[in-house]
C-alpha cells in the first residue's frame, strides 16, 4: 500500500462516518488543508502519528508486511516449463 492509497482509504473511512476533513483535522491537531492533501495524494510529510492517530478516530488499523519478493527469470522459466 502507498501512501495515495493511504489517503484514498482514510478519505473513504471518513465520508462514511460522516466526519467532515476540517472536524478530522481538529481531533488530530492538524489543518484541514493537511487532509485533504493526505486524502488526495499530495501530502508531502504528515507524520505517522498523525496517520496512526486518523487510523484511531476512523476505527482503521495500519499493517505492515513484507514486501513481495518478484521472481526471477530462472524462477519464471522453471515454472513455465512445469506448467
Amino acid at each position: 500500500m502507498n501512501f495515495q492509497e493511504i489517503g484514498q482509504a482514510i478519505a473513504q473511512k471518513r465520508k462514511e462516518v460522516k466526519l467532515s476533513q476540517s472536524e478530522l483535522a481538529s481531533k488530530i491537531g492538524s489543518s484541514r488543508s493537511r487532509i485533504s492533501d493526505l486524502e488526495a495524494g499530495n501530502a508531502n510529510e504528515i507524520g505517522i502519528r498523525k496517520v496512526l492517530a486518523m487510523c484511531e478516530i476512523l476505527g482503521l488499523e495500519l499493517t505492515i508486511i513484507e514486501k513481495a519478493k518478484r521472481p526471477t527469470l530462472a524462477q519464471l522459466i522453471k515454472e513455465n516449463n512445469n506448467a
